[in-house]
């Protein structure tokens, strides 16, 4: 418990009481603590800066926090390979989550991994946030929207060879016999 109390991603509702409709906005970056999401394919790196910006509203069961978290991302094109750097790709998402008070209805009813709760009157923002960025990761990172990807024949980026890209295709059953007559010429 004293590692939530000290974590940056930690929130005191104390001021909020348990007065139904009382509210309080937050705004920090804090930094991710672990790698999120697949590595190799595309990630929020270890370290990386998380712009939080919560609201804590007061409700009769608990805390209900809303907000949006922007991240970097790294990674490679699914497409071309290409890495996708973090100064040029951010991910933004948005969350919605109730934390219920002890000892309240919703505590009581609900199974302890259905539901958040506070704990000493605080709220641990991270595995919310943490969910929520790793959820919105994309399953094929593209480089750009528009990526055309490699050139099947050659691995050449096809953005870089550009549109009169072609090679010679010979129709397998001739091949033989193309061939055999290149040597006979060579000769």
């Amino acid at each position: 418990m004293s590692e939530q109390r000290n974590s940056p991603w930690t929130l005191d509702t104390r001021e909020l009481g348990r007065r139904p409709g009382l509210s309080r906005k937050f705004e920090r970056a804090v930094e991710t603590t672990n790698v999120l999401g697949v590595e190799g394919v595309i990630t929020v790196p270890k370290g990386a800066p998380v712009e939080v910006d919560v609201l804590l509203e007061s409700v009769v069961e608990g805390v209900l926090v809303s907000g949006t978290a922007v991240a970097p991302i790294e990674g490679e094109c699914s497409r071309c390979l290409d890495p996708i750097s973090a100064t040029d790709h951010d991910i933004e998402v948005e969350f919605t989550e109730l934390f219920a008070y002890p000892a309240s209805v919703t505590e009581a009813t609900t199974d302890e991994d259905e539901i958040h709760r506070l704990v000493d009157d605080k709220v641990d923002l991270e595995p919310v946030v943490r969910d929520a960025l790793v959820l919105a990761l994309p399953p094929a990172p593209l480089c750009q929207d528009d990526c055309a990807g490699l050139c099947p024949e050659c691995g050449g980026r096809w953005a870089a060879l550009g549109p009169d890209h072609r090679h010679e295709t010979i129709d397998p059953r001739w091949a033989a016999l193309t061939e055999r007559f290149r040597t006979d010429r060579d000769a």
